[in-house]
């Protein structure tokens, strides 16, 4: 089996240029198509050694990641969606995007988090907008981020500062 590490390396498709000019972005969409990458990814993710009851995944690569690792680990899966996807009542939080800006929803009521140990799943760590308004929403709900997993960090962008004091894990930090 091709190993995570690898299959990040090999597979990522850069685009310079996108979704604004000096933006380059990180196409991880070769390295999930491909079977033994995402498995190997999957796999890397859910090795985090830290206990917890529920998986959150980011709109939308994120998703695909948090039901894999959730099926791995025997939990269940939250979907963290962006503004407007979610029918109210809502818990919402507003970040800032390298390139813009965004907002995030979970359900108000009907998804009890209070007390819940969550780990927050990612296919980028740029700039940290995204985690840091993904751990503050949950902790708006009452819940527990007790660490971040992303596929790649991009350390040069320092999005870790955005995140201090929650356990951080990088399939591959560049």
């Amino acid at each position: 089996m091709t190993s995570a590490v690898d299959a990040v390396n090999r597979l990522t498709r850069w685009v310079d240029d996108f979704p604004i000019e000096g933006v380059r972005f990180a196409d991880l969409t070769p390295v999930l198509a491909d079977q033994d990458g995402f498995a190997s990814i999957v796999e890397a993710l859910a090795a985090a050694d830290i206990e917890f009851d529920l998986v959150a995944g980011l709109d939308a690569r994120g998703f695909l990641l948090a039901g894999a690792v959730a099926i791995q680990r025997g939990c269940g899966v939250l979907a963290v969606r962006k503004a407007g996807k979610l029918p109210p009542p809502v818990l919402k939080r507003e970040f800032a995007l390298e390139y813009g800006t965004a907002a995030f929803e979970i359900p108000a009521s009907q998804v009890d988090l209070q007390g819940k140990r969550i780990l927050i799943v990612d296919d980028v760590l740029a700039t940290g907008g995204t985690l840091a308004a993904a751990a503050g929403l949950l902790a708006d709900a009452g819940a527990t981020v007790v660490g971040l997993s992303v596929i790649l960090e991009l350390t040069f962008l320092g999005g870790r500062d955005r995140v201090p004091g929650l356990p951080l894990s990088a399939v591959v930090a560049l």
